[in-house]
C-alpha cells in the first residue's frame, strides 16, 4: 500500500520515537519531531488514516499511538536509515584471543551479536558433511553388529545395529565391500535413494542389513547438523516489553530450550540472500507478537553454510541491529573461510 510523503514521514517519526522511549506518541509530539509544517488537526487526520490502514494503534490508556507489527514492517522495508557500525571493533571481538577453531569462532559470533545488540544472539552452525569414505561391519554377538563409519576427514563414528538375522563374518565383509565399492565418497542421503533401486537383485537379508546401515549412518553423520549456538538469552529478561508478559517470555524460552524451532527458522533464512527480518508472529515458528528476529546467512568459501541473527523485542533499534547482523555475517564468512 502506497503512503504519501507526509504519512511516511509521520509514521517514521512515530516508530523512531516509540522505539526510543516506549511511550505512545501524540500528535503534538509528532508535529515537533517530524519537521513537517502541519496543523495538529491535519496530523490527527493522517494518524487516523494510518490507524485505519493497520499501521498504528491506540492503546486505551493514552491519546497517543503505537506502531503495529504491520507498521514496523513498512518502517524496516521502506523508511529505515541504517546506522554505520565500526567493522574493526566487530572483527576484533570475533577473533578474540586469536580463536582458531571454527566452533570457537561461531561461539564468539553469537556472543558478539548478543553484546552489541544487548539481546539474544543465535548462530545455526554449518551442517556436517554426511559423506563417508569407508564403512566396516564388526560382529559383536549373534544379532548385534557394530557399524564403523570413516568420514573423508578421517573422523570415525560408530553405531550399533540390532538385526533379525545372524550374519557370518564373511557376509558382513561382502556387504561392506559392496557399499564401499559402489558408494564411497557419497552422502548417506544419496545412498539411501539408490539402495532401494540397486539392491533388489541381492538376497533380502543382505538388503535389510545394508538399508539398516544406511539409516544408521545417515543419523550418525547428521545428528549435530542443526546445532544452534545461543548467547545472551538472559538479556531478554531485562526488556520490559517482554518481561511484562510472562506468557510470551515462557513461549520464547521454550523455543530456546528445544532449539528445533530456532533451527527451522534459521534454516528458512539460509535459503535467502542478505538480511531477513521477521516481525511479531510473521515467522510462524516464533509466534510471539512482541518478538522480532533479524537474520543473515553466512558462507564458507562462497557457499552458504549457516545463518546467524538477533532475537529481541519488536521495539528494537532496527537501524542498529540490521548492520550488526549484516557485518557479523560477513566477518564470520571471512573468518571461517580462512580457518
Amino acid at each position: 500500500m502506497q503512503l504519501d510523503i507526509r504519512a511516511q514521514t509521520l509514521l517514521k517519526a512515530l516508530v523512531e520515537r516509540y522505539i526510543a522511549d516506549g511511550q505512545p506518541v501524540g500528535s503534538r509530539a509528532l508535529s515537533k519531531i517530524s519537521g513537517l509544517d502541519l496543523s495538529p488537526a491535519t496530523i490527527r487526520n493522517i494518524m487516523s488514516d494510518l490507524e485505519e490502514m493497520g499501521f498504528v494503534s491506540s492503546p486505551h490508556t493514552s491519546a497517543g499511538r503505537v506502531p503495529t507489527p504491520r507498521g514496523y514492517r513498512i518502517f524496516v522495508d521502506t523508511l529505515l536509515t541504517v546506522e554505520s557500525i565500526d567493522q574493526a571493533s566487530v572483527e576484533s571481538r570475533l577473533q578474540h584471543h586469536g580463536a582458531a577453531s571454527s566452533q570457537k569462532i561461531i561461539s564468539n559470533a553469537a556472543q558478539v551479536l548478543s553484546s552489541l545488540s544487548q539481546f539474544a544472539g543465535v548462530v545455526l552452525a554449518p551442517k556436517r558433511e554426511s559423506a563417508f569414505q569407508q564403512i566396516e561391519f564388526l560382529r559383536l554377538s549373534e544379532k548385534r553388529i557394530l557399524l564403523v563409519i570413516v568420514a573423508p576427514n578421517g573422523e570415525v563414528q560408530n553405531r550399533l545395529l540390532l538385526t533379525d538375522t545372524d550374519y557370518t563374518p564373511s557376509q558382513l565383509t561382502q556387504a561392506a565391500n559392496y557399499i564401499n565399492q559402489h558408494y564411497a565418497g557419497r552422502s548417506f542421503q544419496e545412498v539411501r535413494m539408490k539402495v532401494q533401486e540397486e539392491l533388489r537383485q541381492l538376497r533380502d537379508s543382505m538388503t535389510t542389513l545394508m538399508q539398516a546401515a544406511v539409516e544408521a549412518g545417515s543419523d550418525a553423520m547428521t545428528e549435530h547438523s542443526d546445532e544452534v549456538v545461543i548467547s545472551g538469552e538472559r538479556n531478554l529478561l531485562a526488556v520490559s516489553d517482554l518481561s511484562a508478559n510472562m506468557t510470551s517470555l515462557r513461549k520464547l524460552f521454550d523455543v530456546f530450550e528445544q532449539k528445533s524451532g530456532l533451527a527451522a527458522l534459521l534454516d528458512i533464512s539460509n535459503k535467502a540472500t542478505g538480511v531477513q527480518i521477521f516481525i511479531g508472529g510473521e515467522s510462524q515458528i516464533l509466534p510471539v507478537e512482541e518478538m522480532s528476529v533479524v537474520t543473515a546467512p553466512y558462507e564458507v568459501n562462497g557457499k552458504i553454510v549457516g545463518t546467524l541473527g538477533v532475537i529481541g523485542p519488536t521495539r528494537m533499534a532496527y537501524e542498529r541491529v540490521i548492520p550488526i547482523v549484516d557485518i557479523t555475517a560477513r566477518l564470520l564468512s571471512n573468518a571461517l573461510s580462512h580457518t
